[in-house]
């Protein structure tokens, strides 16, 4: 379909899609869609229920796939491509996005919320400017509070100010991305909504906001309907007052990928129900080995035997789902990340997400509960390089944590075959498992040879490796 036109047409858009397809399933809900969003337009985009008028905010975030088309973004004087048909894919400039369900996680306080997505977007978060950001807004008084905490109305406060307060601290001029964002709001928090928005236009930001609400759409130069996967356009009546914004902000530099670790970080610290729920069964399993192992004679068994169940408790701790996959899952808090960090997110995310530091104290712990029947000399020698197996179990645990972000991403999460690509990981564990065992027979040694214990640590790293590189590349393809 034809473009639909920008007011000035010399000056490149902020940020626009050309002749998108996106489809939801089976099902195509936009076709051959083309917008601009102009320096200074405030673009309202209408519609009924599933019409798509979250899939073109989404588009325009780089979140969804394309069929068809390209997203671009224009930031200070560079043309960058956001996504297209063939799978490219680049992070967003710095941007203000308010998602239909908020995108924070509960577990977040009110002015780690604000500061991160100002971080994110190249705005250094000084604490006076925060405390007077979230005064305009009426949560001050909750700047401390965790999400989980804040009423409905609240939260949905904190997610818009967090679109708008990228683009308010700005000089440049940036897009604010919001779907429904007056969903959920009372009268006085509407109408600063409506003066924010306004203020925005006025320095030059561009806004781009999905709504049902015919008050909230009064503000818009522009109304884009949907219907029937086509898109419209009217002109709008550019009501409302400007709010006064606060001073711009003082520009850093765009940390995105090392707040998303951080922020991670963070908040396992704050409930840390991740080391928790993999050191539980870790547990569990070294009391089960030991059980097992109680009549075990090294002279007359496999060493395999026992080789396996020493390094299972890592195993087992490294494969177990991580908490950070219900993090992003709450509120659309990964589709936010997904979308400011772009395809970078999800490698990240594996990175910090995943059992890390366990595998290796969880595996000596193992061999000194299990190895009571072992020859002292054979045991020093274990001990003095039982750490190189247990540093490729950190691999192997990075690759599972990829894979269930991975499964966490497909459209039908919980169908009973996703989860079984985690048996791919028995692979890498089984030839560590060999690796062990060639250590508690033979002691260390350093040929070339494939059964030769680092050989084997290193092909079981290569397998974790190949692994974590497809679960982190196949989406975005």
């Amino acid at each position: 379909m034809t473009a639909l036109r920008r007011h000035n047409m010399d000056v490149p858009p902020l940020a626009q899609v050309k002749g998108i397809d996106v489809h939801r399933g089976q099902s195509k809900v936009l076709e051959s869609a083309s917008v601009n969003v102009g320096a200074g337009e405030v673009v309202a985009v209408m519609g009924h229920n599933g019409s798509g008028k979250t899939t073109l905010i989404e588009a325009f975030a780089g979140i969804l796939p394309l069929r068809s088309g390209e997203v671009i973004w224009n930031y200070g004087g560079e043309t960058i491509l956001v996504r297209d048909s063939d799978g490219r894919r680049n992070p967003p400039p710095p941007m203000g996005l308010t998602l239909q369900k908020g995108g924070i996680c509960g577990d977040e306080t009110v002015s780690e919320r604000l500061a991160v997505s100002l971080s994110v977007a190249g705005i250094l978060p000084r604490e006076e400017q925060l405390l007077e950001l979230l005064g305009d807004w009426g949560l001050r008084h909750r700047s401390n509070d965790r999400v989980a905490h804040l009423s409905g109305g609240l939260s949905r406060r904190l997610s818009i100010l967090c679109g708008l307060a990228p683009a308010a601290l700005s000089e440049t001029p940036r897009v604010v991305l919001m779907d429904e964002p007056s969903e959920g709001l009372d009268e006085s928090a509407k109408e600063i909504l409506k003066g924010w928005i306004r203020g925005l236009s006025s320095r030059n930001h561009g806004i781009l906001v999905a709504t049902h609400d015919k008050d909230l759409s009064s503000c818009a130069d522009r109304i884009l309907t949907i219907e029937d996967n086509l898109l419209s356009e009217s002109p709008g009546e550019s009501l409302g007052e400007s709010h006064q914004l606060p001073e711009i902000g003082e520009p850093s530099e765009q940390s995105t990928i090392s707040s998303l670790i951080r922020w991670s970080m963070r908040m396992e610290l704050r409930n840390p129900i991740e080391t928790v729920g993999r050191a539980t069964p870790a547990v569990v399993a070294i009391l089960l080995s030991y059980a097992l192992m109680m009549d075990y004679e090294l002279q007359t068994h496999d060493s395999r035997l026992l080789a396996a169940l020493v390094l299972a408790p890592a195993f087992i701790a490294s494969i177990s789902s991580p908490a950070l996959v219900s993090r992003l899952a709450e509120s659309d808090c990964g589709r936010w990340w997904d979308s400011v960090a772009g395809p970078m997110a999800r490698p990240a995310f594996s990175i910090s997400g995943a059992s890390v530091l366990l595998p290796i104290p969880v595996t000596y712990i193992s061999w000194y509960v299990l190895s009571g029947s072992v020859d002292g000399q054979v045991s020093s020698e274990v001990l003095a390089w039982l750490w190189i197996p247990a540093l490729a179990m950190v691999d192997l645990a990075i690759a599972s944590t990829a894979l269930h972000l991975l499964v966490s991403d497909l459209s039908r999460s919980s169908a009973a075959p996703a989860p079984l690509l985690l048996v791919v990981m028995v692979w890498p564990f089984m030839e560590l498992t060999d690796a062990l065992s060639s250590i508690i027979d033979n002691g260390m040694t350093w040929g070339l040879s494939i059964h030769d214990p680092l050989v084997t640590c290193i092909v079981a790293s290569l397998i974790s490796a190949l692994v974590w590189l497809s679960a982190v590349l196949i989406p975005d393809y």
